[in-house]
């Protein structure tokens, strides 16, 4: 600091001083300023901290995010439920999940563990036959980073359309019937 502002910052520090002496500035004044102004600070640290993570998943999404189909499969309509999606997904079966003839890579990368906690998801399917992807979605997300308490944390993810179902949809389409 230089000099004309080290002289303002002892002169006020002296005024702070001869008002608390004289009784102007109660103890207790200052004790009721911390305990209304610590909740305001706490919980402006918190959200924050969720804002600076949120900026990241939409920067992040903004350069790679999203959904790539890079060529469709047309298939029977035996093989979709009713809402169009294929049925012959097993999720719970790794890289095997879409049977023999495609592999659905999974992959999840984290930029921050804890509270908050942020990562980037991936999914690939790949022909086997010819090892040719057929589309990709790539998404990110944050979990967490809320004011403690018994309320579920607190999540935010991008691009809106993202994960394996959305994915599989612009993938594989329904041959149309012919009558």
């Amino acid at each position: 600091m230089d000099g004309v502002s080290m002289t303002k910052v002892m002169r006020l520090r002296h005024q702070f001083r001869r008002a608390a002496q004289s009784g102007a500035i109660k103890p207790w004044m200052l004790v009721v300023l911390l305990l209304a102004l610590a909740p305001l600070l706490t919980l402006g640290f918190y959200e924050g901290r969720k804002a600076y993570w949120d900026a990241k998943v939409r920067e992040m999404c903004a350069k790679d995010g999203g959904i790539k189909v890079y060529e469709t499969v047309r298939l029977p309509p035996e093989k979709f439920n009713e809402w169009g999606q294929p049925n012959f997904f097993r999720p719970d079966q790794g890289e095997d999940a879409l049977g023999v003839d495609y592999v659905f890579k999974k992959q999840a990368a984290y930029y921050r563990r804890g509270n908050p906690e942020m990562w980037r998801a991936h999914i690939q399917v790949i022909r086997r036959i010819d090892e040719k992807t057929l589309g990709e979605s790539t998404s990110y997300s944050r979990r967490g980073g809320d004011l403690p308490g018994p309320v579920h944390d607190s999540s935010f993810g991008c691009p809106e359309e993202r994960g394996d179902i959305p994915l599989l949809m612009r993938i594989f389409k329904q041959k149309p019937d012919r009558k």
